[in-house]
């Protein structure tokens, strides 16, 4: 799938909308720690993962921008460590000279008025005046994976992010998820609508069969009733 036509489509998704079609997809939902928000809200991250094992120095990252494609986000895994931020200014200027689409951190940035001038999307657990405390040893395969909260990110993910947070998706499967969630969109406008006119969401969804259902089959569950009539709330 060509990934500018995905980066349209994505300004009229959210997180959540894909996030329920990698449920309905039966894939794994990867994403970033609940903490993780955009420097400003409103901000959206849409662009390859390129990854970046962050050990105190600011080279890993100058080397990433060296081979990176345009449009990609910087992913930096600093072990979501709170006691220093590894992303500032200067970074942020050069991944955006690099014509990256934005960074993401499992850790801390630093330098946030100036980071807001600038104007590309940065997301991260938020912010600290101290820069890296230390300088570690280079790590194997810093530039191939990013581990960020429980998740090995690399090349091969689509990184989305929006105000709900952020989410990993394989390039493999973007097309897949993003037509499946293109319909979990419309049915839940549709939904929105009706409910606004005056029909309530229980009554669009047969709840009242659903319970006489599960007197019946106890085992029954809300989801597999919703896909039966059609409905998109969970998932």
């Amino acid at each position: 799938m060509e990934l500018e036509g995905l980066r349209q489509r994505f300004t009229a998704l959210t997180t959540a909308h894909l996030a329920d079609a990698c449920i309905r997809a039966g894939l794994p939902v990867r994403c970033a720690p609940a903490p993780t928000r955009s420097v400003v809200p409103g901000d959206r991250l849409f662009g390859p993962a390129v990854p970046a094992r962050h050990v105190g120095s600011v080279d890993v990252f100058l080397e990433a921008f060296e081979t990176a494609a345009g449009g990609g986000v910087l992913v930096v895994d600093n072990g979501g460590r709170l006691d220093e931020a590894c992303v500032g200014d200067l970074v942020v200027l050069e991944a955006r000279a690099a014509g990256l689409s934005g960074v993401l951190i499992w850790g801390l940035h630093r330098d946030t008025a100036d980071i807001r001038a600038i104007g590309l999307p940065v997301f991260s657990l938020g912010s600290l005046p101290t820069g890296p405390l230390t300088v570690g040893p280079r790590v194997d395969g810093g530039l191939a994976e990013a581990v960020v909260g429980t998740w090995r990110i690399g090349p091969s993910d689509l990184v989305l992010g929006d105000d709900d947070g952020v989410l990993f998706v394989p390039l493999t499967r973007a097309g897949e998820l993003f037509a499946l969630a293109e319909g979990i969109r419309d049915t839940e406008r549709r939904q929105a609508d009706r409910i606004r006119d005056g029909e309530p969401l229980r009554q669009q969804v047969r709840f009242a069969e659903f319970l006489a259902a599960r007197e019946a089959d106890p085992g029954l569950t809300f989801r597999a009733h919703l896909r039966a009539v059609g409905g998109a709330i969970e998932e």
